[in-house]
């Protein structure tokens, strides 16, 4: 559901968008500018330095060459090759030196293009070429790989600068005349070694490109026009939704009071399953290994009979809740109330193994009696002489569980003699006894104190059942803390020795032998003199 600041937000922010987008405009052309102006001083300067290496390789090969070749045939008269040919008459210029005049001329017609021929070898009559740290490192990498081309583009304000530079190679005629030359710094040169190196170097203003993105510039004002139309249709259409937003709050004011309702009929795990897309609500079991948890209020038919309705129902449901309230902190699952019985499983939907389940299942029916003892002794002091005692059963085997029922009507419970004997143990306990089948034993037996009692025999179950009664549980791996609980007519212990302070056990021992005292007082005589109490 889209509410009405939420609507509100959304078009401030498309409003943001479209003005960062209009501000952003400026920005990419120059970048594209920037781009443009970069690439075709690149082009530029790689097309001059071609041109003026094609002209020099053609002028050494077809002009200087052919003058050399005549001099070397014996013809010692003619045209001379030399870089002061403007002092000797019918002379012509070396290569290197055509390539400078050339590049001077060229300044001449483009005062924004420089050319730079030069070496860091100049013949021993001539001034040292003045190279910085660019030309001379690029000088360096071109001797190490004389096939790649280096440039640098630097930007001032508006105007960038290229400095495009290409390798001096030495051809075969470059290399008779500098290692025969006596002016020559070296004499060893070979075909193929950079001597030295050719630099364009070009300046240009490229703000004046801006109108090359004159379509660009209209597409982002045509954009800039759709947004501004979409946001105003926006902001119409957000009325609309508040209107409409409206009526889905209270739709979903009524969905939520129906699904709390419908979450008071479900267990929570059941519950947030369905409602998380977990688990389908549709016809479907299957076969797990579960502990069932079974009590019953013993004698309740007569506790009903002793007591006013109001007062029954308001403490039948103090009960239940407080026990379910338990078995969920346990992570049991809640499936039914049967009147006062109550029927708890654990391993599905979540499950911890059979053994932690099983175990999570016997701490939770000892914190159940425990809290009975708790509660019984307040309905005490309101006025009930005799609260709930409560049984209870527990059974670990294999169950089918899962939605039972039509496509109209299911339940979510377990069906199984698993579950039955459950009921059976429940209802062969004493009051205020837990009693535990031997599979249920087996997995519990490390923290349970237990004692076995005469074997039954069920419907349904072949094999001869042994059941166990609780005495209560012990805590730690030396056994020696326990946690003893009864539960009877007049009787309520819970006895945690992990959770009885040092300086309180005097106490809890003189009350216990108040008990006995107490209790052997009211046997016969006969009875009380056969008895050995012992110390306790």
């Amino acid at each position: 559901m889209i509410s009405e600041s939420a609507a509100r937000r959304s078009g401030y922010w498309l409003i943001v968008v479209v003005l960062a987008m209009l501000a952003g405009l400026p920005l990419a052309v120059w970048l594209d500018i920037s781009d443009l102006s970069g690439n075709t001083l690149r082009r530029q300067a790689r097309d001059m330095s071609s041109l003026i290496s094609s002209i020099r390789s053609y002028y050494s090969a077809n002009v200087v060459g052919r003058v050399l070749a005549a001099h070397a045939s014996g013809a010692t008269a003619g045209t001379v090759v030399s870089h002061n040919y403007r002092n000797i008459p019918g002379a012509i210029p070396l290569p290197a030196t055509l390539s400078l005049e050339l590049g001077g001329v060229i300044k001449e017609q483009q005062a924004n293009i420089t050319y730079r021929f030069v070496s860091d070898l100049p013949f021993k009559s001539r001034a040292s070429h003045g190279l910085d740290d660019f030309e001379r490192q690029a000088l360096a990498a071109l001797r190490t790989n004389p096939q790649q081309t280096l440039n640098d583009l630097t930007r001032v304000g508006l105007t960038d600068t290229l400095r495009f530079i290409t390798p001096v190679v030495m051809g075969q005629a470059c290399v008779a005349c500098h290692n025969s030359h006596p002016e020559s710094p070296k004499t060893d040169w070979k075909v193929g070694d950079v001597r030295g190196i050719q630099e364009v170097i070009i300046r240009q203003p490229y703000a004046s490109n801006v109108f090359a993105f004159k379509y660009l510039l209209c597409y982002f004002l045509f954009v800039a026009i759709i947004g501004l139309s979409f946001i105003l249709l926006q902001r119409q259409q957000a009325r609309a939704i508040h209107n409409a937003n409206q009526d889905l709050e209270a739709a979903n004011e009524f969905l939520a009071s129906v699904s709390l309702k419908i979450s008071r009929y479900l267990s929570p795990q059941i519950y947030k399953s369905i409602f998380s897309g977990q688990k389908d609500v549709v016809v479907h079991t299957e076969r797990k290994r579960l502990t069932i948890f079974f009590s019953d209020i013993k004698d309740f038919t007569a506790t009903t009979e002793r007591l006013q309705p109001e007062a029954l129902t308001e403490m039948l449901n103090e009960y239940l809740t407080e026990m379910s309230n338990i078995a969920l902190a346990h992570g049991g699952t809640v499936d039914k109330f049967i009147g006062d019985a109550m029927l708890v499983f654990f391993g599905d939907p979540e499950t911890k193994g059979p053994e932690e389940d099983a175990k999570a299942c016997l701490r939770m029916a000892v914190d159940m009696q425990r809290r009975l003892g708790e509660l019984k002794d307040r309905w005490r002091r309101n006025g009930t002489e005799e609260p709930f005692v409560v049984r209870m059963g527990i059974n670990s085997g294999y169950c089918n569980v899962g939605n039972f029922g039509s496509s109209d009507r299911m339940d979510y419970t377990i069906i199984g003699a698993e579950a039955n004997l459950a009921a059976r143990l429940q209802s062969i306990a004493q009051g205020g006894e837990i009693v535990i089948s031997y599979e249920t034993y087996a997995l519990v037996n490390e923290i349970v104190d237990a004692h076995p009692l005469p074997p039954i025999t069920m419907k349904g179950i072949q094999r001869e059942i042994v059941p166990y009664a609780v005495d209560g549980l012990t805590l730690g791996a030396d056994h020696k803390s326990r946690v003893l609980s009864e539960h009877l007519a007049g009787l309520d212990l819970h006895l945690d020795m992990s959770r009885v302070e040092p300086a309180d056990r005097l106490r809890v021992r003189t009350a216990l032998k108040e008990a006995i005292a107490a209790l052997d007082e009211a046997l016969p005589e006969s009875a009380r003199s056969r008895q050995d109490t012992g110390p306790v």
